[in-house]
C-alpha cells in the first residue's frame, strides 16, 4: 500500500447541495491542496466559492478540468448531466469521484466504464450507505463466514412520494424515472456488495402504477433474482408511501440467510423518532419542491447522507467523502463502489424495469441492444 502523500488539487463539478457538502468537506481535509468549482449557475457557483474559499471558479468544465492544478475531480452535476464531463476528467487522467450513476443510459454507462477502464484512472462511485457502520459490520461478518454461504436475500425499501414527484418538476423524460433505476439502485448496490461473488442470472419482475401512473412512473417494483450458485434475493421497492410519511426518503430491511445463521437488518429509522406540534420539515427539499403536506412526526437520522448539527454534517456522507480523499492523498483502501459496479447496478435495474414491462422472466446478463428497444439506451 503506497503511504505516500500526495497532495490533491480538486475539481467539483456541480454546486448544488451534494456539491456543496464536498467542497465544505474538501476545504477541511489538509490533503486537498487547491479547490476549483464549475457549475452553469453562475450565481450558484460563485456562492460556493466564496463560501468554501475556492482558488477558482468557471461555469465551464472542461477549462476547470484542464488546469494544470487539477489532479482529482468530484461529478455532482445532475444526473444527465455526467457524460461530459466525466468523459473530460477521464481524458486528463484524474482520480474520480462520481455521483450515482454513470450515466441514465446504458449505452452511455457503458461508454463511460469502458473509457474509465482504457484509461487505467481509479473512479469511485456515491453508493453512500456503503459507509454506515451497521452496514460495514455486516460486511465484516460475511467475510469472516460468521453465517456461511448465503443461500437467500429479502430486501423491501420504503420511501414517501417526494422524490418522484420532485423529479418530475425537473425533466420530460419518463423512460428511466422508476423507483428502482433512481431509488432502489441504494439498496440493490448494497445487497449486491454483501453478496459479493455472486452473479445474477434471471430475473422476474412485476410493477403497479396505481399511485403515479398519472405521472407516467410506475411507484411499486417487485423483483425476485436468481444468482449463479443458486442463491435467490427478492427485493421490493416502494417510493408511493404519502408526504408525510415521516422517514426522510429512504428506509430498508434486509435478511440474509446462510447456511450456518441468519442476519436481519432493520433499517428503517423507527427506533429515533420526534414527534413535534410544530411542523418538521423535510429531510428532502429540492429545488422548486414545496411538499403540499405538512409533516409532525419525522423518523430522525432517515436522511441518506447524515444530519447537520451546528453547521457540520455528520454521517455517511462524510465518512465516504473523507474516506475518498485518504484513498487519493495516501493510497488508502476504501470500500467504494466502483466504475464497475456501479455500471452493473444500473443494468441490474433497468432489468427488473424491462421484466416488468414485458411480463417475463428474462436471462441475465441481456445484452445492451435490449435495452435500446425499451427504451433504455
Amino acid at each position: 500500500m503506497d503511504r505516500d502523500r500526495k497532495p490533491i488539487g480538486l475539481a467539483i463539478i456541480g454546486s448544488g447541495a451534494i456539491g456543496r457538502i464536498r467542497a465544505e468537506l474538501a476545504r477541511q481535509y489538509p490533503g486537498v491542496a487547491w479547490l476549483g468549482l464549475c457549475d452553469i449557475k453562475g450565481d450558484l457557483g460563485r456562492k460556493l466559492s466564496e463560501d468554501t474559499g475556492a482558488d477558482y471558479f468557471t461555469t465551464d468544465h472542461r477549462e476547470l478540468l484542464a488546469l494544470p492544478e487539477v489532479t482529482a475531480a468530484i461529478i455532482a452535476t445532475d444526473e444527465n448531466n455526467h457524460v461530459d464531463p466525466i468523459l473530460a476528467a477521464v481524458e486528463q487522467g484524474h482520480d474520480l469521484f462520481i455521483e450515482k450513476p454513470l450515466a441514465t443510459r446504458a449505452r452511455e454507462s457503458l461508454m463511460i466504464r469502458d473509457a474509465i477502464a482504457e484509461a487505467g484512472v481509479d473512479a469511485v462511485v456515491g453508493y453512500t450507505q456503503r459507509f454506515r457502520r451497521r452496514f460495514q459490520a455486516v460486511k465484516g461478518k460475511l467475510l469472516s463466514g460468521q453465517i456461511g454461504d448465503v443461500t437467500a436475500v429479502v430486501t423491501r425499501a420504503f420511501m414517501n412520494r417526494m422524490v418522484p414527484l420532485a423529479t418530475i418538476q425537473r425533466t420530460d423524460d419518463r423512460q428511466n424515472l422508476t423507483p428502482m433505476v433512481v431509488s432502489g439502485t441504494h439498496a440493490l448496490d448494497m445487497c449486491m456488495w454483501l453478496m459479493e461473488g455472486k452473479t445474477p442470472v434471471s430475473v422476474y419482475s412485476e410493477s403497479s402504477h396505481k399511485l403515479l401512473g398519472d405521472h407516467g412512473i410506475p411507484d411499486t417494483t417487485f423483483s425476485v433474482v436468481r444468482m449463479n450458485d443458486g442463491t435467490i434475493w427478492s427485493m421490493s421497492i416502494s417510493w408511493g408511501l404519502p408526504e408525510v410519511w415521516p422517514g426522510s426518503v429512504y428506509g430498508i430491511e434486509i435478511g440474509i440467510v446462510g447456511e450456518n445463521g441468519v442476519i436481519d437488518i432493520e433499517d428503517t429509522h423507527r427506533d429515533l423518532v420526534m414527534a413535534s406540534e410544530s411542523p418538521i420539515g423535510h429531510g428532502y427539499n429540492p429545488d422548486g419542491y414545496d411538499p403540499v403536506h405538512r409533516r409532525f412526526v419525522d423518523f430522525l437520522t432517515s436522511y441518506p447522507p447524515g444530519d447537520v448539527t451546528r453547521g457540520e454534517l455528520w454521517g455517511p456522507m462524510r465518512e465516504e467523502t473523507m474516506s475518498w480523499f485518504g484513498r487519493i492523498h495516501m493510497g488508502l483502501l476504501t470500500p467504494h463502489a466502483t466504475a464497475e459496479d456501479a455500471h452493473n447496478n444500473l443494468l441490474l435495474t433497468m432489468s427488473m424495469d424491462l421484466s416488468a414491462a414485458r411480463g417475463e422472466r428474462l436471462d441475465l446478463p441481456l445484452p445492451i441492444e435490449a435495452f435500446d428497444a425499451a427504451g433504455s439506451g
